[in-house]
């Protein structure tokens, strides 16, 4: 079966993670704005101020995306680039710069997929309760609507959301990230619940917004992406059921089911409102029909996963891994097969074509003697994630996308720019861009799987 004709080969990015220019041309804050500039929060105290200065370097970029054959873009919007008090008045600066750069990336064959938030939250929002505040669902909707607005006359495919998983997990549970909120686990499902609401809220404004047809998904991450330690029915389906449990002691916020379920399927995981019956919100059926809006694909972020073996009762175990497991430069595990079997079990269950939306590894990169990159690390782990991929697409899942995590190296959230994933070096003082050998390995895999 391999991979279709019109598979979306691609690389992606985050706007806060490689744009720079946080406080040029009438750009608002955001909480990662605020919470990069609070000591003690990022490693070595780095912010995202200068970044990659894409801002200032889109067409450079641009030109290095088509010379490295990727023919699909996924970046983000920085809401407070467009509206920088979250609403209210555009920003036509900001505008400007994301109409250029979709301009720039057609004219170079290069297709663009919007994602609408990834994580730049607007700080004058925030200040006003957040994903706390029940306008929380309006304000969003009205951005993602002025968005598509703006720009579906040129631009097909939106994602609403990048990991909700991450920026409502470890961001308001965890503390970790931005806004570095500690709440209790009632208050973060209501934080989830609104987030949902939000998503389909948006998926309404947009197509109503839209100067055309257009394509909508969402991305979600989890850490729940599994593989059977063998190939019996049994292991398989412990596989599938630890992919879509819900975890005890508010690490629902980090599971995929919990946040899937009530978009794709319209209710949530049954298993997860028992155990969080105590500290639910109020979820009313006209806010399920809100949150499972049809969507037309379903963007799913993959790293580490875990290997699982059913017990004498089905139930899944997950297996302990092997000592000295092979990991990344920033400690995770590498568990190609998840890519294989999650997918699989994503298709099955929600029957929407797939995206990998983002998959990469942070390798120990550095200029080598003869002044290029060499990342034999990062070549294993993509084509072993890619293959695997194509076992998914063997097995009858619909896949229709990769994109690689990152094009660039960029601003790793709380790890600052201690790590690299990109498959394009940059050096943050010169900010000149040498591609790894994984770029062009890249390009060779999408060349001979284009044809």
């Amino acid at each position: 079966m391999s991979f279709k004709k019109d598979f979306a080969w691609g690389a992606a990015t985050a706007a806060y993670q490689i744009e720079g220019a946080y406080n040029e041309d009438g750009k608002g804050q955001s909480v990662w704005d605020i919470f990069a500039h609070t000591e003690g929060k990022i490693k070595f105290g780095h912010t995202g101020d200068v970044a990659c200065d894409h801002y200032h370097r889109y067409k450079e970029d641009v030109k290095l995306l088509k010379d490295l054959g990727i023919k699909a873009y996924r970046f983000s919007i920085s809401w407070p680039r467009i509206f920088p008090n979250g609403v209210g008045e555009v920003n036509e600066k900001g505008v400007e710069f994301y109409s250029n750069l979709i301009d720039e990336l057609i004219k170079n064959g290069i297709t663009p997929y919007i994602t609408l938030f990834h994580w730049d939250y607007p700080y004058e929002l925030y200040k006003k309760g957040g994903w706390l505040n029940p306008d929380c669902v309006k304000w969003f909707a009205d951005y993602a609507a002025k968005v598509v607005e703006l720009y579906s006359d040129r631009v097909e495919y939106f994602i609403t959301f990048n990991e909700p998983q991450t920026f409502i997990g470890t961001g308001h549970f965890l503390g970790e990230h931005a806004p570095g909120l500690k709440m209790s686990i009632k208050e973060a499902l209501q934080v989830c619940h609104n987030v949902l609401k939000s998503h389909g809220a948006a998926v309404i404004a947009m197509r109503k917004a839209a100067k055309r047809d257009i394509k909508i998904g969402y991305a979600p991450s989890s850490w729940n992406a599994a593989f059977p330690h063998t190939e019996t029915p049994e292991d398989i389906e412990a596989a599938r059921k630890f992919t879509f449990a819900t975890n005890p002691d508010g690490y629902c916020l980090f599971d995929l089911a919990w946040w899937s379920d009530p978009v794709v399927l319209g209710h949530y995981p049954e298993d997860g409102l028992e155990i969080y019956r105590d500290y639910l919100p109020e979820i009313t059926d006209e806010d399920m029909k809100l949150i499972c809006q049809p969507i037309d694909f379903y963007g799913q972020n993959f790293y580490d996963g875990a290997d699982i073996k059913a017990d004498e009762n089905g139930n899944p175990v997950k297996m302990p891994r092997k000592v000295g497991f092979t990991k990344t430069a920033i400690g995770w595990g590498i568990m190609p097969k998840i890519m294989r079997w999650s997918t699989r079990f994503l298709y099955e269950r929600y029957k929407l074509p797939i995206f990998i939306t983002e998959n990469g590894m942070s390798a120990h990169d550095g200029i080598s003697l003869d002044g290029k990159v060499h990342d034999p690390n990062r070549i294993d782990f993509l084509n072993r994630y890619l293959i695997e991929l194509e076992k998914a697409t063997d097995d009858g899942a619909d896949v229709a996308g990769y994109f690689v995590w990152s094009f660039l190296d960029n601003y790793e959230w709380a790890e600052g720019y201690n790590d690299r994933f990109g498959i394009v070096y940059v050096d943050y003082e010169t900010q000149q861009r040498i591609p790894k050998d994984s770029a062009y390995w890249y390009k060779n895999w999408i060349e001979e799987h284009s044809k």
